[in-house]
């Protein structure tokens, strides 16, 4: 059976212990496209790429 070697300290269990306590991560509602989309963090709408509310990619059609 597996036993420690040395006790672990308070602060080092509490630590662990902590991760089930977080938050659930925020979504913004752009003021351009209407769209949600976490904070933060660029996303596509409509074949753009939109950060902070600017169009900052545009996704080019392969010309066959």
């Amino acid at each position: 059976m597996a036993h420690p070697k040395r006790r672990q300290s308070s602060t080092r269990r509490d630590k662990r212990r902590t991760h089930y306590k977080a938050a659930p991560q925020q979504i913004a509602i752009c003021s351009e496209t209407g769209e949600a989309h976490l904070y933060h963090r660029a996303y596509w709408h409509e074949d753009k790429l939109y950060y902070k509310g600017k169009v900052v990619l545009e996704k080019e059609e392969a010309a066959a």
